[in-house]
């Protein structure tokens, strides 16, 4: 296919990446044939896949409102993908319109694209790194000229964790930021888990393993492993949609096909 302008040139377009498909199912313009390709196979097999993605982002929206309400004006969002509307600087600088927001991906179309869109804002960055290069995401430049660490921070690890197998440690991972961060500071997570639809998952995983980032799901019970050490505040590990909906009185039939669970805890 011809490259789009937009595209770096040391991007493949010909294999499908995990933050493009992620992108095209919240209607972005930026993924390319082979991400969506990937995407209608996997939502052939699984039609509500758009709507999980749909509730993970709102839930991500509704968690950082939660943190502004709580004094929190800086955010570190880790794997933040393709920015795309109503991403965290757009939600946290509503609320709080000081607030600080430094982005980090891997993907090097995430990253390029996050860094044309937020030229002109000085409240935010952009930072190139691997999650478990814990030195190298918080001793970035960009990161350290953003962020005060020795003040409470809104950590996001939305949507990313599944991409981390266990061969990564992601526990340890989650603990190193942990104690770099201010008591005070909060964990916003989303996990991807066969828990609502066991006869899915192996699919959807397999399709995940075509990608530089195959996907390991979760139980609700490996997840909170991962969040040890953190005080997870109420409602705790739930279904994405139950996380403090903005409609309480709402009855939602079937949350748990949902297929991934939510949870904000917080560094005491």
């Amino acid at each position: 296919m011809d490259r789009p302008s937009w595209a770096p040139d040391e991007v493949d377009v010909d294999r499908p990446s995990a933050a493009r498909v992620y992108d095209y199912y919240l209607g972005g313009l930026h993924n390319f044939a082979a991400d969506r390709e990937m995407a209608a196979r996997a939502v052939a097999d699984w039609p509500e896949l758009p709507r999980i993605m749909q509730a993970n982002r709102a839930f991500m929206r509704r968690a950082v409102r939660h943190l502004t309400d709580r004094g929190i004006d800086q955010f570190l969002d880790i794997g933040s993908g393709i920015p795309t509307v109503g991403n965290v600087h757009e939600v946290a600088q509503a609320e709080r319109p000081d607030a600080h927001v430094v982005y980090v991906d891997i993907d090097p179309v995430a990253v390029a694209h996050a860094r044309a869109l937020l030229a002109d804002d000085p409240r935010t960055g952009v930072v190139q790194a691997d999650m478990v290069d814990v030195d190298a995401v918080l001793g970035d430049p960009v990161t350290r000229s953003l962020l005060d660490l020795s003040r409470p921070v809104g950590l996001l690890v939305v949507a990313l964790l599944h991409f981390v197998g266990d061969e990564r440690r992601p526990a340890e991972v989650l603990a190193r930021y942990r104690e770099a961060l201010a008591p005070g500071s909060h964990l916003v997570v989303s996990h991807a888990s066969a828990d609502g639809a066991p006869d899915r998952a192996d699919e959807h995983q397999s399709l995940y393993r075509r990608t530089a980032t195959p996907m390991t799901m979760r139980s609700r019970d490996e997840v909170a492993g991962l969040l040890q050490g953190f005080s997870i505040i109420e409602p705790g590990i739930v279904f994405l949609p139950e996380w403090r909906p903005e409609n309480p009185s709402a009855t939602l039939e079937h949350p748990e096909r949902f297929t991934g669970y939510a949870a904000v805890g917080r560094r005491d």
